[in-house]
């Protein structure tokens, strides 16, 4: 299934005219993600990049993000992927309460792939701590250009700053995996 990810209202973007994002619950507990980026790459700050390992603030440059819960719960877990290959993963009791780090059986399986007027990231990530039922989902990305200017992706968005968080932008629901 594939979602267009919108610019917050507030933001503004030379570089990226547009990204998408194809999401797929392939088995239980796992989420496939691939994020397609078009515009003037070159524009783009990209991360160098690095050994594939968890790291903290991602967010802070160009990073693309899930976050999944499992109604009725108000807990929810923040994945994040950096063009490096880095990636993060964080769980919360609710609206930006108790963040800590969230385990993973396996590190996230991230790849890119980047040509002049298009970028992707693929990753696979274990969300075995979510159960198998339907899963709301919000996409997000971060995109940092050349200049400094940030510019703020999502399904959807809360009025007012851009807020990943906030439940306006769980905006997709994923039904559960059908089971053979």
């Amino acid at each position: 299934m594939r979602q267009t990810l919108k610019l917050h209202p507030d933001s503004r973007c030379k570089a990226v005219t547009r990204i998408e994002v194809e999401v797929a619950r392939p088995q239980p507990g796992v989420l496939a993600l691939h994020y397609f980026v078009t515009g003037g790459i070159g524009d783009v700050r990209w991360p160098a990049q690095a050994l594939p390992v968890r790291s903290d603030g991602l967010w802070q440059n160009t990073c693309f993000e899930v976050f999944a819960l499992a109604p009725p719960s108000a807990a929810y877990f923040e994945y994040n992927f950096a063009p490096s290959l880095q990636w993060a993963a964080y769980r919360f009791d609710g609206y930006r309460q108790g963040m800590r780090e969230a385990p993973l059986s396996r590190d996230p399986q991230i790849g890119t792939r980047s040509e002049a007027a298009r970028f992707e990231l693929s990753c696979e990530v274990a969300v075995d701590l979510l159960d198998d039922s339907a899963w709301r989902l919000g996409l997000s990305a971060v995109i940092e250009e050349t200049g400094g200017a940030k510019s703020y992706w999502a399904l959807a968005h809360p009025n007012g700053r851009a807020d990943f968080h906030h439940s306006d932008c769980f905006a997709l629901e994923l039904a559960a995996p059908s089971r053979a």
